[in-house]
């Protein structure tokens, strides 16, 4: 009886499995995870700060309650963009 060997992958497979097995190579999301939340880094214009910030003092939240607000709204109710209105 004859010793066989597994027939060899090709190199982009093997290369492939390679990689995938590192322990960095899963993907993660970015950001820090707070509780049931995901945090993450949001770059925003000054002058439209200052309007998120006025806003959140005049209804007595915090600036990133304002935000979630505004972005739960656009996701459920659809936006309007140059007149035109995506759901």
């Amino acid at each position: 009886m004859a010793i066989t060997r597994p027939k060899p992958k090709s190199t982009q497979e093997a290369t492939d499995a390679f990689i995938s097995g590192a322990p960095d190579a899963e993907t993660r999301p970015r950001g820090v995870k707070k509780g049931n939340k995901q945090q993450i880094s949001l770059t925003i214009a000054p002058a439209l700060l200052v309007k998120v910030d006025e806003l959140a003092s005049e209804l007595g939240q915090s600036r990133a309650a304002i935000i979630n607000m505004a972005i739960y709204r656009a996701v459920e109710h659809g936006l309007i963009i140059d007149g035109l209105r995506k759901d």
